[in-house]
Parts: C-alpha cells; sequence; structure tokens
C-alpha cells in the first residue's frame, strides 16, 4: 500500500491550490476541477477538508466522471492510462487536472469538455 493512500487530502490540497495560485488560477477554478472528477460539490469537498479524510477514503466515497478515463499523459514520469492499482490512478488523474490547471490549460480542456 502506498503511503499517499492513508495521507489526508486535506494536508495535500493546500499544495494544490498553492500551485494553481502560483500560476494565476484561482481555488475556484481547482476546487471545480475537483467536483468534476469526483462529484463532491463545494460543501463535501470542505467537509472532507475538515474531517481529514485520506485519500483512500475520498476516492471510496467519489462518484468518478465518467469521462475520468479521457485523462492521459505522464505525471511523475508515469503514464496515468497504465497506472494499474485503481485507487492510484484516480490519484493521478487528480495530479493530471490540477496539472494542466496550473499549465493554463482552458478549463474547457482540463473538464474534458
Amino acid at each position: 500500500m502506498s503511503r499517499i493512500f492513508t495521507t489526508s487530502f486535506a494536508s495535500v490540497y493546500p499544495h494544490y491550490v498553492a500551485k494553481v495560485e502560483r500560476k494565476g488560477r484561482t481555488q475556484a477554478e481547482l476546487d471545480q476541477v475537483i467536483e468534476w472528477l469526483t462529484g463532491f460539490d463545494e460543501s463535501a469537498l470542505k467537509d472532507h477538508l475538515a474531517a481529514g479524510t485520506t485519500f483512500e477514503d475520498f476516492f471510496a466515497e467519489a462518484r468518478l466522471n465518467p469521462h475520468a478515463s479521457l485523462i492521459t499523459g505522464v505525471v511523475c514520469g508515469v503514464r496515468v492510462e497504465e497506472v494499474e492499482d485503481p485507487l492510484m490512478q484516480k490519484i493521478r488523474y487528480l495530479d493530471k487536472l490540477v496539472d494542466e490547471l496550473a499549465r493554463g490549460r482552458s478549463m474547457d480542456k482540463v473538464l474534458r469538455g
């Protein structure tokens, strides 16, 4: 089991926020990306952050977007579409979306519109 599975989502979320804000994007845009991927609205996301939910539990409760399989590319030298562990693949999907947002990609493309 990877250490990230038992890491709280709330401990990583500020790093996601800092990454996108450094590149001129907003926390609201990040939250929109997370909602698209997981189905968690603003209230549910805040609840998970306040509760210190682990990545494992966070994605266990998520309703993954049916278009998530359209997320392709490389994160940390690994192609997200080739990750075998389902939980790790979901985490990499999120990482890839955050990377795309931070790189200035349009929201329509990030959300596979």
